[in-house]
């Protein structure tokens, strides 16, 4: 049977506005180039906070530490070893799949091509980040002086944590061999946390719990790992491929009511995260 052209057109038509209104006829489909959440929405946890240094450069994607994040769903998180490029592809995975709002800051150290792309008169900015499900006020970066064999800094921010207004840091130290620098660094940063009443620290110190660089931290915060003191009084969890402990949640002011260390192949560090009373 021929059709007469307008009958073909109006058959188009309808066929069109159906799936218009019905949508792609498999979950994901290509149409309009929109897919569908790989989870369901969810809230973050208030009180819950998180540190992670999430590996650059590696070869990872911003999918999956997107997905390694909202598997926590933290109410705020510092990131360390972070491009600018890959926190806001990350902020977009994290609404777009998993349902989850987050407000960030940036603690920019240095512009570095191979580490985050770009073009090499423009390149892309590395450092610290911290993503806040609640707004953040007060934001600094702070370069330290003597970074040793990279540039390296500390950030803070304002933010809420379990209902409660909080200062949060986060800091990336020196690395490998580089005690009396760490500890210069450390000196910068506790006199900083020394002001606040209470305040969570988030970080990478390059350092195990009793390096003697890290006493101006235990000084002045105890970890959230309540097994985790120096001297040691227990067994502290190990946060790296390399089975040491280089990630902390120090915490001035602030009670722990449950933390975890979780095994990621999307870096070579664990996600570190505590349950925080604030009451």
């Amino acid at each position: 049977m021929v059709l007469g052209t307008g009958t073909r057109l109006l058959t188009g038509a309808v066929i069109v506005a159906c799936v218009v209104l019905v949508g792609p006829s498999a979950p994901g489909g290509p149409l309009f180039g929109r897919s569908q959440p790989v989870e369901a929405v969810r809230d973050v946890v208030p009180n819950r906070v998180m540190t992670w240094n999430i590996c650059n450069p590696c070869e990872t994607s911003n999918v999956d530490r997107a997905a390694e994040i909202a598997r926590y769903a933290p109410q705020v998180i510092g990131l360390q070893e972070a491009c600018v490029r890959d926190v806001e592809k990350i902020r977009d995975y994290l609404e777009n799949l998993h349902g989850l709002v987050y407000h960030v800051e940036y603690g920019t150290v240095l512009r570095n091509w191979g580490r985050c792309g770009g073009v090499p008169w423009h390149p892309g900015a590395y450092g610290q980040a911290i993503l806040s499900a609640a707004p953040m006020t007060g934001h600094v970066a702070v370069e330290y002086p003597d970074g040793g064999s990279e540039d390296r800094g500390y950030m803070a921010v304002t933010t809420e944590v379990g209902g409660q207004s909080v200062r949060v840091f986060n800091t990336h130290l020196a690395h490998r061999r580089q005690e009396a620098v760490r500890a210069r660094q450390i000196g910068v940063l506790a006199k900083e946390v020394a002001r606040q009443d209470r305040a969570i620290v988030l970080g990478d110190f390059n350092a195990v719990p009793d390096a003697p660089e890290l006493d101006g931290m235990w000084a002045l915060a105890a970890d959230a790992d309540p097994q985790c003191r120096t001297p040691q009084t227990g067994t502290c969890e190990t946060t790296t491929d390399w089975q040491t402990k280089f990630d902390y949640i120090f915490l001035r002011g602030i009670a722990p009511r449950e933390h975890g260390v979780h095994q990621t192949e999307a870096s070579d560090h664990d996600l570190f995260r505590a349950d925080l009373d604030l009451a």
